[in-house]
């Protein structure tokens, strides 16, 4: 199992995955370590000088201008662990979690935020034995960090709160005994260095991010599927058209469908019939996919430029031996950009349950209604279609941009906040709407070839059916259809559908 470095720049998206998901363990580099000792002896020094420093010998917030005394110091770390872990709903998941955590090492790494090296290298501990912190998902308004769900993550380094460890919720007293550890107490600033970032909001963008480009590939794959048992065109792929609209998505997307559809059997047989020309579902795939695959590709570039950034208050320069106060933890970036990809990927199960629409109505697709033989006696994926239906209609409320809202906290010294752990959970559910809405698509492509023809395919409109056929048969007769919908939308998920795909074609377009 590879290791993920955390140094000062270069974590990518497919890292923090690996970390989440795979449970790939991290080590800091040698020049990380440098930097965060660096940092402290820093704090430390203006602490024994008396310097009055914004968290580390004040309160917070609008509590800021309340010096704390020297024998205060190590309560006032402890309290605002406390304090801010005010977090209310279901607990992240794990892996979510596990997200969060490898983000907070990451950020420390960078050396900017003064925090000690055997608190870092105990959090980095935790991660690596997968001691996951309970962590309650709502509370954060996305400025001054993910104060909430952080203090949270948090708190068992002190032997409070909970953690999942090997399958059980246990205090996190308990988990520290099995573990051989005892509680850490937290030196001057320290709690503060764990609590004041933007973890959680761009932990859950970029797993986001990183199943939106699955998404992207896979909804041209469906799109593909539906075009050729629709007896649509590949005119619309045609280079010539993408080149005079210029916009890279569009043409990536059409590149994929192209080859996805090449040596089609079913396509050339009908070349010279007397359609003019396919409705929008299919004829516009690859402007409405393109523009998803922009809106994705500016969230993978904001998401990773957040992952390698500091977002502490202050922020300890120790080259020049400053220290600075600014804004660094403000969601607004992320905010945005989360926003964004919600309604691009919104948009790809719109057009994903329209085609859906005309697979299952014989009067669009000219095959059986609801694609299925003896139609009456059995009801095919009639109710499929309204589940899709209920998805991208649940998205239309979710897609409304959380970002333009605010509302001030801490006595108004926090009087714009970005509500982009808001944006980043909103996000998070169209993405788990959107793998459904497609599942559901390509459960009905596939079925409609095994009505349709027993003309060729393309190549990989073929490489996928044979997939799904491989995890799940024909609908011959009624059959409850929820577990082929879960069993399609986990091969979606962990890319298994997009691999047998690009088996075949090569490399698709994210």
């Amino acid at each position: 199992m590879k290791t993920v470095v955390l140094d000062k720049d270069g974590l990518r998206i497919e890292d923090l995955v690996a970390v989440a998901r795979s449970k790939v363990p991290v080590a800091f580099s040698h020049e990380a370590v440098k930097r965060i000792h660096k940092a402290r002896a820093l704090v430390d020094s203006w602490v024994a000088e008396g310097r009055v420093i914004y968290g580390i010998t004040t309160g917070f917030g609008a509590l800021s201008d309340v010096v704390i005394s020297p024998a205060d110091v190590r309560t006032l770390q402890r309290n605002i662990l406390m304090s801010h872990a005010a977090g209310v709903g279901p607990a992240l998941a794990e892996e979510e979690a596990r997200a969060l955590m490898a983000l907070r090492l990451k950020d420390l790494a960078r050396g900017h935020s003064g925090i000690r090296w055997e608190t870092a290298a105990r959090l980095r501990e935790f991660l690596n034995r997968n001691v996951v912190p309970v962590i309650p998902e709502k509370g954060s308004v996305g400025a001054s960090g993910d104060l909430a769900p952080l203090a949270h993550m948090a708190l068992p380094l002190i032997g409070l709160g909970e953690v999942f460890y090997r399958g059980e919720r246990l205090h996190a007293e308990e988990a520290l005994r099995r573990l051989g550890m005892e509680p850490l107490e937290l030196e001057a600033g320290e709690g503060l260095a764990l609590v004041n970032g933007t973890q959680l909001m761009t932990a859950l963008g970029a797993v986001a991010v990183h199943d939106a480009e699955i998404l992207s590939k896979t909804a041209d794959i469906a799109a593909s599927m539906s075009l050729e048992v629709l007896m649509g065109s590949r005119m619309e792929f045609d280079p010539r058209i993408h080149r005079v609209r210029p916009h890279p998505g569009q043409a990536k997307a059409a590149h994929n469908m192209r080859r996805i559809t090449h040596n089609s059997e079913i396509i050339s047989s009908h070349k010279d019939c007397s359609r003019v020309q396919d409705a929008y579902t299919l004829r516009c795939s690859p402007q409405v996919h393109g523009a998803s695959k922009d809106a994705i590709g500016y969230g993978r570039a904001v998401i990773e430029r957040e992952m390698n950034a500091s977002t502490n208050n202050p922020l300890i320069f120790a080259d020049c031996g400053e220290f600075l106060l600014g804004g660094n933890f403000h969601g607004q970036p992320v905010a945005l950009a989360l926003d964004f990809l919600a309604i691009a990927l919104a948009e790809l199960a719109d057009i994903s349950e329209r085609r859906i629409e005309r697979l299952v109505n014989p009067y669009l697709s000219g095959l059986p209604a609801f694609l299925v033989s003896q139609g009456g006696l059995h009801s095919g994926f009639m109710i499929a279609q309204y589940t899709a239906a209920a998805l991208v209609s649940e998205n239309k409320t979710l897609a409304h941009p959380a970002s333009v809202d605010s509302i001030p906290t801490s006595a108004n010294k926090e009087d714009h906040v970005s509500m982009g752990t808001f944006a980043a959970r909103k996000c998070r559910d169209i993405v788990r709407n959107v793998q459904a809405v497609v599942a559901i698509e390509l459960l009905c492509a596939a079925q409609a070839l095994d009505l349709f023809t027993n003309m060729r395919p393309g190549a990989g409109t073929l490489a996928a059916y044979r997939c799904i056929r491989g995890r799940i048969p024909p609908l011959e007769k009624d059959r409850v259809l929820a577990p082929d919908i879960q069993t399609m939308v986990d091969m979606i998920r962990c890319g298994e559908l997009v691999k047998a795909v690009e088996d075949e074609v090569g490399a698709l377009h994210p």
